[in-house]
């Protein structure tokens, strides 16, 4: 009689191949995941609000008039809110000249609506801050209009 149970001969081994093709998949699988998760961990957070600067000194500036569209004309006086940073009080032509190139042969009607006022200030604001910006340290932080007269 024949021997019907099957031998270990009969079932096939897995080959070397496949054994190192297997343990490759599971070692790659691992070092993704690893690193993914370090990464995920431990990445640099870049939503950290930088501190708003301590006020200094309010520095008067002379008032300018500034040629408008149409013959009209603005009378702009500024005050510059400086940085405890700032040390001496900075020079305001800077701010001066922003100010004239931001409102020059601007229409009157235009800046005559609050709302297109504070947006104007706003943008000179951010050019005077970037302005007397040095080494990332802020010497003005804030611009207050004084006068503000069209004619």
């Amino acid at each position: 009689m024949a021997n019907t149970d099957k031998t270990t001969e009969d079932t096939p081994k897995p080959s070397g191949k496949k054994k190192l093709v297997m343990i490759l998949a599971i070692a790659l699988a691992a070092l993704i995941g690893g690193g993914a998760g370090g990464y995920f961990m431990f990445r640099p957070t870049t939503t950290k609000a930088e501190p708003e600067p301590e006020p200094g000194a309010v520095i008067v500036l002379d008032a300018i008039t500034i040629n408008l569209t149409g013959g009209h004309y603005l009378k702009l006086k500024l005050s510059l809110q400086a940085t405890a940073d700032a040390g001496e009080a900075p020079d305001g032509s800077k701010a001066l000249d922003i100010a004239i190139g931001l409102y020059s042969n601007r229409d009157m009607a235009e800046l005559m609506s609050n709302g297109e006022r504070e947006r104007s200030k706003e943008e000179l604001k951010e050019k005077i801050v970037k302005a007397y910006t040095e080494k990332k340290t802020k010497l003005i932080m804030d611009v207050y209009f004084t006068t503000f007269v069209i004619q």
